[in-house]
């Protein structure tokens, strides 16, 4: 028996999956280590991780997975690589690491990417970068560049998190398209790096790394990462791509008109289109999906709501540590629209489909003689569905065409009231999927051999698990949202005045 082997390189930790090369059936999956990895944070809004950190943990969770389910290294036919998307690697002429990688959830270099928003305009950004600057990969280099010089003078390369561990891997370093893009380093006009920002920023050129192809050989695992991990040397790497664009792919949305969405701590929709304009540069992202290529541009929509099931978590602490499963129970109990209690769940930060706004979280009308702890987990639960909900709207403003929508089967879509509402205020099905971002990066492993037509048909008759069809009161949904509507209108004006 043959398998593939997919790697989700998260800031919290490594997931590992075997899956079966013949019938792309997942055969294991692990997470290393069990304890989540530390997120250094120097001063307020810093993150950064050690790059190595991530390697130590991947090799030990790779022997694992091999000795826990009896595979032989010689049975890996491939790897394939997912990863914490926007971060920043930098190593030196000897391609030795220069710092720590400044991570996806740093915020250091926001005010960078503000300015070159304003002073290069919208007119160009928007029509090539298909985004504003922001707080991404090419605005982070800026910052070390300004704030690091003796660092930058030592700079050879600089990489996505993922390019990183294919170059453990390998030896080799290069990057890809989806991976520039993540970054905002690709030109979706012009079809090419975007240097007129790195131009912009006084980077240098020659310091980004070849494209490779998604699904084509990225390099062999060389002798020294094969003594490390304990695969063979010469098995190839053969997939890597951030992990929202990599769990669309693990979802089957690969086409223009499908949607994935994603409910876990965050929640997150992202849309594959053929699209080759926006209006929306600030509220969404818009990146080269993995089946991306010059000659067929797809891309993908992303759009992140950060107070998602980081709510419901909170409430089940405060809860006393209530299983989801009673809190849900409870939450039937009590009808559409909650008897009145609103909850936005924007607790999480800044929301950026709120324009940076943080409004914070909050119960609204809450009548001490009436509400109850079934009133609070159900308001909740419809508070993240609504946010979902108002998501939708934006990217449907953006003209984006939804045929298409598919969630994984994680926390939040296992509960029938979250699933319930965002399927009824949408109008249409949500297919529920039974996978997770290693296994996709595994499957996408295989790819090459097989071709992406074949491996979504496999993958829709393995992990479809079942549908979630509007309900029959979708008046009350509706008019429970638009209550809430009210109120986060209200809130976000408060804090207009309160500015």
């Amino acid at each position: 028996m043959k398998y593939t082997i997919g790697y989700d390189i998260g800031s919290s930790s490594v997931k590992i999956a075997l899956v079966e090369t013949n019938s792309n059936r997942k055969m294991a999956v692990i997470s290393e280590p069990h304890e989540e990895m530390p997120i250094l944070a120097i001063k307020a809004n810093w993150a950064e991780q050690d790059p190595e950190m991530w390697w130590q943990h991947l090799c030990v969770g790779t022997q694992r997975i091999l000795s826990e389910n009896n595979v032989n290294a010689n049975q890996i036919l491939a790897i394939g690589i997912s990863y914490q998307m926007h971060g920043l690697v930098v190593l030196d002429k000897n391609k030795a690491l220069l710092r720590d990688s400044i991570i996806w959830c740093d915020s250091r270099a926001v005010a960078i990417g503000e300015k070159a928003a304003q002073d290069i305009g919208e007119e160009k950004f928007g029509t090539r970068l298909f985004n504003a600057p922001g707080n991404f990969t090419a605005s982070k280099l800026k910052w070390v560049k300004d704030n690091e010089p003796h660092i930058y003078e030592k700079i050879a390369y600089y990489m996505l998190p993922g390019d990183f561990i294919a170059y453990k891997f390998t030896g080799e370093i290069a990057t890809t398209i989806n991976g520039l893009s993540e970054g905002m380093l690709w030109d979706f006009k012009e079809k090419k790096v975007a240097n007129w920002l790195l131009d912009y920023y006084g980077i240098d050129n020659s310091l980004t790394p070849p494209c490779v192809n998604n699904f084509d050989d990225q390099g062999q695992v060389n002798a020294q990462a094969a003594a490390q991990s304990g695969l063979l040397e010469g098995i190839p790497l053969r997939y890597r791509a951030g992990d929202q664009p990599n769990n669309a792919l693990a979802l089957n949305i690969l086409k223009p008109g499908e949607v994935a969405a994603t409910g876990g701590t965050s929640g997150v929709l992202f849309a594959v289109s053929d699209r080759n304009s926006s209006k929306e540069f600030y509220r969404v992202n818009h990146f080269a999906h993995v089946n991306y290529t010059p000659e067929q541009p797809l891309i993908g929509t992303l759009l992140c709501v950060n107070g998602a099931g980081i709510q419901y978590s909170w409430l089940r602490k405060m809860a006393n540590h209530t299983d989801f499963n009673t809190m849900n129970s409870l939450a039937e109990k009590v009808p559409i629209g909650s008897e009145g209690l609103i909850n936005l769940p924007f607790g999480n930060g800044a929301e950026r489909m709120l324009n940076n706004k943080t409004p914070g979280a909050q119960f609204s009308n809450l009548n001490l003689n009436q509400h109850q702890q079934g009133h609070l987990f159900r308001s909740a639960l419809e508070g993240i569905a609504f946010s979902f909900a108002y998501g939708m709207e934006i990217m449907q403003k953006d003209a984006l065409n939804i045929n298409v929508i598919r969630a994984g089967n994680d926390n939040l879509f296992r509960s029938k009231i979250f699933a319930d509402t965002v399927a009824s205020l949408i109008g249409q099905p949500i297919e529920i999927y039974n996978t997770t971002g290693a296994v996709g990066a595994a499957r996408a492993a295989g790819v090459g051999y097989n071709g992406l037509e074949e491996y979504s048909q496999s993958i829709s008759s393995i992990d479809r698990m079942s549908e979630i069809l509007p309900q029959k009161e979708a008046s009350l949904y509706r008019l429970a949202y638009d209550k809430w509507k009210i109120e986060l209108k209200s809130k976000l004006e408060n804090l207009k005045v309160e500015l």
